[in-house]
């Protein structure tokens, strides 16, 4: 699957699950609320979070990304790379939290958009640089061979 077909297949999905080093060499996976647009993955998290503090150790990210719900729909996503910490005046990060908000816009509609600002009071956005995707593909066949 090349990075189109997987941005076309993958980018409306709602929450991805990022994976980054901690400070034991241990995993550590949380959902995630991005968008892809064509120069990279974004996704936003709490700018004190321990998701931040790992990256800003060891940029090295895997973000999995699935849909369906029958065996005959079932796609799983994996993308490898490294991720960058965009300050909020970056003009990347500008166009991919408009981007963002647009995806997200039904989600924060009304109260929930008050009680996000409240919950997130310093967002920050990382930019993924894909290195490396590998899907499966259920019903479809075989996975399918990374890129």
């Amino acid at each position: 699957m090349n990075p189109t077909e997987a941005r076309r297949t993958f980018g409306d999905v709602r929450v991805a699950h990022v994976a980054t080093v901690d400070l034991s060499g241990a995993p550590h996976v949380v959902p995630l609320w991005f968008v892809w647009l064509e120069d990279g993955l974004f996704v936003t998290c709490r700018s004190g979070s321990r998701t931040v503090r790992n990256l800003r150790r060891d940029p090295r990210v895997a973000v999995e990304l699935d849909r369906g719900r029958t065996w005959a729909d079932a796609a799983c996503l994996v993308v490898h790379g490294r991720a960058e910490l965009l300050p909020p005046t970056h003009p990347d990060g500008r166009r991919a939290l408009s981007a963002w908000f647009e995806k997200y816009r039904e989600e924060l509609s009304g109260q929930s958009f008050a009680l996000y600002a409240q919950e997130v009071e310093d967002p920050v956005l990382l930019r993924v640089r894909t290195d490396r995707l590998t899907a499966w593909l259920g019903g479809r066949g075989r996975p399918a061979r990374p890129d």
